[in-house]
């Protein structure tokens, strides 16, 4: 009888985790929910930050799943460093083996002193197939929703045409002379536009500083992409990050300088990034519009993404007390 164990990440796991993670680009048919952020070179660039508690699922010697994770005190998170988390499951594997690699994690984290898993969940749109176990396995621990962030996305084989204003703005844009650029250069982005705006408006920083979007991009190439807008005199007026798994096109920073958005130069960009750069993926996000860990809505920036015709998607975070294992034992009739 096959039987799974648990172990804790070490770098020895390193070149194991990456391949299982790595059917991302087609490299090896490991997992079916993956992304480039479960990647340990992605995972590992803020190391300093959290104390890793990453964890992998094996079957007898082969791993069907990872954990990417970290610590803080009694509580583990999957993971505080990453846009969504959860566990990163084998492509074929189905759901009475979903159920016992949970209530393994779970008694796994309860025998190691963690009484708290917090779980930002995958949303489904970013997964290749089906997998919302983890959902149903949420709801039979009685895992508690703290969060909820409405993500606005387009769906490319659903599409909501393209509100009239914006196709006014985005003639306002071409009439000014701006011009498109992808760059591998972020230091005009960031240092011209990003971080500046971010200050002004709200004494912030931008998650990842201009050495560690460097760093990411350089090892990340196929994923993480950068898109300018320049005035007629060659200067930087806007620009967006995108974060690209086979599926989505994410919208990690966006932002315009003041002559940038008086022109339309983001609706320039952005009706050339929807309608023609990525409109082969299943999916187009334009990421969260909340404040307040999601009890606040921006109305005005929600607004903005919608008259490109994307629509509501949540993203939901959980807590689960990890001795709830329990109720996952008499569920399989």
């Amino acid at each position: 009888m096959s039987k799974l164990s648990i172990k804790a990440y070490t770098t020895d796991y390193k070149s194991r985790w990456d391949r299982f993670v790595a059917s991302l680009n087609g490299i090896y048919k490991g997992s079916k929910n993956t992304s480039f952020l479960f990647h340990r070179d992605f995972m590992e660039y803020h190391q300093d930050r959290f104390e890793d508690h990453s964890l992998l699922i094996f079957k007898d010697e082969k791993v069907v799943a990872v954990l990417p994770a970290n610590k803080v005190g009694d509580t583990v998170y999957s993971h505080q460093g990453l846009t969504y988390g959860g566990l990163v499951l084998e492509a074929e594997i189905r759901l009475k083996e979903v159920l016992e690699i949970f209530e393994a994690v779970l008694n796994f984290l309860w025998q190691s002193g963690i009484n708290i898993l917090e779980i930002k969940v995958l949303p489904q749109f970013y997964q290749e197939l089906p997998g919302d176990e983890i959902d149903y396995l949420l709801f039979l621990t009685k895992a508690t929703l703290v969060k909820a962030e409405t993500a606005s996305v387009i769906d490319y084989r659903n599409r909501i045409p393209l509100n009239s204003s914006r196709k006014s703005t985005f003639n306002q844009a071409q009439k000014a002379g701006l011009q498109i650029q992808k760059t591998k250069d972020f230091e005009p982005f960031w240092k011209q536009i990003l971080e500046p705006n971010l200050e002004a408006r709200h004494h912030a920083e931008p998650t990842h500083s201009l050495e560690e979007i460097t760093f990411l991009a350089e090892r990340f190439k196929y994923n993480i992409h950068q898109f300018n807008v320049l005035d007629k005199k060659g200067k930087i007026c806007a620009g967006a990050t995108i974060f690209e798994t086979r599926p989505v096109a994410h919208v990690q920073y966006i932002s315009a300088s003041p002559q940038g958005r008086k022109q339309g130069a983001l609706d320039l960009l952005f009706r050339y990034l929807i309608e023609e750069k990525y409109v082969d993926k299943w999916y187009f996000d334009f990421g969260t519009s909340n404040e307040q860990a999601g009890l606040k809505l921006n109305n005005g920036l929600q607004f903005w993404k919608e008259t490109f015709g994307a629509r509501t998607r949540v993203q939901r975070t959980y807590r689960v007390s990890t001795e709830n294992a329990h109720y996952l034992k008499d569920v399989v009739l």
